[in-house]
């Protein structure tokens, strides 16, 4: 019966991963087709403020973004079929067996710390690419290699101080807390989840990018008076230098309850005027007043509560992992494969994911309408898609898939009978 089960989730399994390769591949082209298609035109709501030229840059932007998207896509998709069924986390245990076999917890941390650097040195060239090649050749790219390599290895740091205590935790929860470990753990991984938004601003942003407080006072008294307006209440209004690294602009919040920081890029100051300034911080002060922070944590808790319960129920089946090319069963396989196969069943899910983004977006900017100006976050938001090459022109279906935000000329129209 394990014999059956476990061709039967291997057959599945590949099926899974090819139909969504081929999809992802499918879905790019899409977009580079109608992207490239509308190039020669900027749609009549952007005419009068996006030049040709800059419409172009940003078709072109897009492009060259989905092309590597699309190979990235095929490299992962062949390197999970090599982990799993082609006998690559077979192998790690294997060596990590032979040099610790008296080990387990320990040889199985290695064995996920080995297979997350393997991806790690697979998704580099991709990341460099991005940003030394296309990023360089569209004029957005402000860092250095240096700045590059330092970057990877404060992530690569990080990622050990933060990830080993609750890996450690993981692991000897499923072979120490009995049968309702998963649901220790559940709560161990909502904690720390919850730590790590606390302690980020702080502690971890800072390790990557330099916060100013925000010094021009005018702007200051403005946005203090909006927050107090909307009853938002921060730890400190903050600058942020991004364009060490890139061109691009932006604003958030960051942080979670009384850590929270509204936080502006450089860029985005230098390009908006004090209105414009204004009703983007409004919009973001709608996904406060929204709660959608709150909601995505709840969303990400569920989904971690369901995830956690199905691999307490994985653990104990042979066919699990058998049928992704593992022969020993073991907690540390089990959490590995877990981890790298999910991803490829909950595929389907992603159009569900981006339509609720884009829905929270339009309440964003109803309740910057409301409570700034809707006319001047159309100015800020065209500024932003100018500069920041966005295309004007997404494939409608792409978007569906893959758009956190709604479709530049859907979201401008909407706030225009505003």
């Amino acid at each position: 019966m394990a014999s059956a089960h476990s061709y039967t989730l291997s057959i599945i399994f590949i099926s899974l991963v090819v139909l969504t390769t081929l999809t992802r591949i499918w879905l790019g082209n899409r977009h580079i087709g109608f992207v490239q298609k509308h190039r020669n035109q900027v749609p009549k709501a952007f005419s009068k403020d996006i030049s040709l030229d800059a419409h172009q840059k940003a078709a072109d932007y897009t492009a060259a973004k989905t092309k590597l998207v699309i190979a990235e896509g095929i490299v992962q998709a062949a390197l999970l079929l090599t982990f799993t069924l082609g006998g690559g986390l077979h192998w790690i245990d294997f060596v990590w067996r032979e040099l610790m076999p008296e080990h387990e917890m320990f040889r199985g941390a290695l064995v996920i710390l080995s297979a997350l650097i393997i991806s790690g040195i697979i998704d580099t060239p991709f990341d460099y690419y991005k940003t030394f090649v296309i990023d360089e050749h569209f004029g957005f790219n402000k860092m250095t290699r240096g700045m590059f390599i330092g970057d990877m290895i404060k992530q690569s740091i990080l990622g050990v101080v933060l990830g080993a205590p609750i890996l450690f935790a993981a692991l000897w929860l499923m072979e120490s807390a009995g049968e309702y470990w998963w649901l220790y753990l559940w709560a161990v991984w909502s904690v720390f989840n919850l730590l790590v938004l606390a302690i980020y601003p702080t502690f971890i942003a800072p390790l990557f990018n330099k916060f100013t407080p925000l010094t021009d006072e005018a702007l200051k008294a403005r946005i203090e008076a909006l927050l107090a307006k909307c009853g938002f209440k921060s730890q400190g209004l903050f600058v942020m230098d991004g364009s060490a690294r890139s061109s691009h602009g932006n604003a958030y919040f960051t942080g979670f309850g009384k850590s929270k920081r509204v936080v502006f890029f450089d860029t985005l100051l230098d390009r908006l005027n004090t209105d414009e300034i204004e009703a983007v911080l409004a919009h973001e002060l709608g996904h406060f007043k929204h709660k959608h922070v709150i909601k995505r944590i709840v969303m990400m808790f569920s989904i971690s509560f369901l995830g956690l319960a199905l691999l307490g129920f994985l653990k104990d089946q042979n066919w699990f992992f058998l049928g992704l090319g593992v022969n020993d069963m073991s907690s540390y396989m089990a959490l590995v494969l877990f981890l790298l196969v999910s991803p490829v069943f909950l595929f389907v899910l992603r159009p569900i994911m981006a339509n609720y983004s884009r829905k929270n977006e339009f309440e964003a900017d109803s309740y910057a309408a409301s409570h700034s100006s809707a006319k001047h976050l159309v100015t800020s938001l065209v500024k932003l898609y100018r500069d920041n090459a966005s295309t004007l022109t997404p494939d409608p279906l792409h978007s569906a898939f893959y758009d956190s935000h709604p479709p530049a000329s859907i979201r401008i129209a909407k706030l225009a009978i505003k």
